[in-house]
C-alpha cells in the first residue's frame, strides 16, 4: 500500500514525507485488519482501499485550501476523508462525527495508535450537536445523503466565510440543482463543482464547493426525521 500511495500522491502533486506515508499505510493496515471482523467498509482489498479511500480523500488537498483550518468530517465512517487530510496536513484541526459507534471507536483508537492525539472523535448525529454550531472553517462529507439533506446537516456547522465540501458522483448536476434552495436557505451559496480522477483508476468524482455567506437561521438544523420527511426543496 505504501508505494501505491507514494505514486498516487505524487500524481496528485500532494507532498508527503516518509513519516506521513508510514502513517497512511499503518492506518490502512489497521482498517483492513479490523474490517475482517467488524464491518467498517465494503472495500476489502488493500490496494483498492488505498486508491478509493486514501487517494480519493487526498485529492481534496488539490481542490481547496486546508492550511491551518478547523475541519469537521460529517458521517466520517472509518475516517474518510478526514484522517488522510489530517495526516497529510498536520496543521489541520480535525473533528470527526459519525452515528455508528464502532466506526467512531475505530477512528479514535487508530488515531491514538498513530499519535494523532489532537483529533476529536464524536459519536452522534451532526444535527444533535448544537455546541458545534458555526465552529469550523470547513465541513467535508462523503455521506450518501442527497445534497438538500446533507446541506442541512453540514452548513450549520460552518463559520461565515467558510466552506462546505460535498464529495459526490460526477453526474451530480441535477442533485446540485435540487440542493440550491437548501444551500441558500441555510446561509450558503454553491460556488463550484470540481471534477477529478482518482489516481491509478478511471474513477471520476466531483467535489461540490459551497461557501457560507451568512449565519444559518436559528430554526436549522431540524431533527433528522423532519429533514428526511420534508427536505428543503423550495
Amino acid at each position: 500500500m505504501k508505494e501505491l500511495l507514494r505514486q498516487g500522491l505524487a500524481d496528485l502533486g500532494v507532498p508527503a514525507d516518509e513519516g506521513q506515508l508510514d502513517a497512511l499505510a499503518a492506518y490502512g493496515a489497521r482498517l483492513m485488519d479490523v474490517n475482517r471482523v467488524t464491518n467498517l467498509t465494503a472495500i476489502r482489498d488493500a490496494d483498492e482501499a488505498a486508491r478509493l479511500h486514501f487517494l480519493d480523500s487526498a485529492a481534496l488537498l488539490t481542490l481547496a485550501d486546508f492550511a491551518g483550518k478547523s475541519v469537521i468530517d460529517v458521517g466520517s465512517g472509518a475516517g474518510f476523508p478526514g484522517v488522510p487530510l489530517r495526516i497529510l496536513r498536520p496543521d489541520v484541526r480535525l473533528t470527526v462525527v459519525d452515528s455508528v459507534g464502532k466506526k467512531v471507536d475505530f477512528v479514535r483508537d487508530s488515531c491514538a495508535a498513530l499519535g494523532l492525539e489532537d483529533v476529536t472523535c464524536l459519536w452522534g448525529r451532526a444535527e444533535e450537536l448544537p455546541r458545534l454550531r458555526e465552529s469550523f472553517d470547513i465541513a467535508v462529507s462523503r455521506a450518501v445523503a442527497e445534497l438538500p439533506l446533507l446541506a442541512e446537516l453540514c452548513l450549520p456547522l460552518v463559520k461565515a466565510g467558510g466552506l462546505f465540501l460535498a464529495m459526490k458522483k460526477p453526474d451530480c448536476d441535477e442533485e446540485v440543482g435540487r440542493g440550491d434552495f437548501a444551500v441558500r436557505a441555510l446561509g450558503g451559496r454553491i460556488r463550484d463543482i470540481k471534477r477529478y480522477t482518482v489516481p491509478g483508476t478511471e474513477v471520476v468524482h466531483a467535489l461540490v464547493v459551497m461557501e457560507k455567506v451568512r449565519a444559518t437561521p436559528v430554526q436549522y438544523p431540524r431533527r433528522w426525521a423532519q429533514i428526511k420527511k420534508k427536505p428543503l426543496l423550495g
